[in-house]
């Protein structure tokens, strides 16, 4: 497995390092495709990541860098868009009612998410600073509601044009390999080529 060439103390400084390169913010991807990007790692490390996530964004957002780096948690997205419509316990009737694939059906169909102007799409992009490079986290904790090709193909696809340099990297508990994705190291979601490891 790729995950075990480097540590993933080392792996997490080789992320820092590629985000601070110029190249990264001016990059359409390779070949000119879309700048996104999938940092993998194992699922039982995943408390780490956070806590690195926080300390990173804390340590690059110090004034003195050409960049902001901002946070996106897709899960606490859908929770504050959820309760701000009081449809939690709605979710939860559903569940014991249907079961989570059909909860998983009844919150898409209200984000609109296969609609171009969902509302994770419009969320991101009224909290995108200038100069931004993006994580997004808490794909994981949002498994089945949202899964990783939804995000690349109808959030990250649908954003808008201004934002097409803006490198946009996916947290991704499982295995990347540029052709498939495995969450969680178990589960094969839909295969998907457009996005590159940020980091080997």
């Amino acid at each position: 497995m790729d995950l075990a060439k480097n540590s993933l103390d080392e792996r997490l400084d080789l992320l820092k390092a590629a985000i601070e390169q110029p190249n990264l913010r001016k990059s359409t991807g390779k070949a000119n495709e879309v700048n996104y990007w999938v940092f993998d790692y194992d699922p039982a490390d995943e408390l780490k990541v956070r806590a690195y996530i926080e300390e990173l964004k804390v340590k690059e957002n110090n004034g003195k860098k050409p960049f902001q780096l901002v946070v996106f948690d897709l899960y606490d997205i859908i929770m504050d868009y959820l309760e701000s419509r009081n449809f939690i316990k709605k979710c939860s009737v559903i569940e014991q009612r249907k079961g989570i694939e059909r909860v998983a059906t009844a919150i898409q169909n209200s984000i609109r998410i296969t609609d171009k102007n969902n509302y994770i799409v419009n969320y991101i992009a009224a909290h995108m600073p200038d100069n931004a490079i993006v994580f997004l986290t808490g794909i994981g904790k949002c498994f089945p509601i949202l899964q990783a090709p939804e995000v690349f193909n109808m959030v990250l696809y649908n954003m808008p044009s201004e934002y097409s340099t803006t490198p946009m990297i996916l947290f991704y508990p499982g295995i990347y390999t540029e052709q498939e994705l495995i969450i969680f190291n178990e589960l094969k979601e839909n295969n998907y080529y457009r996005a590159f490891r940020i980091v080997r």
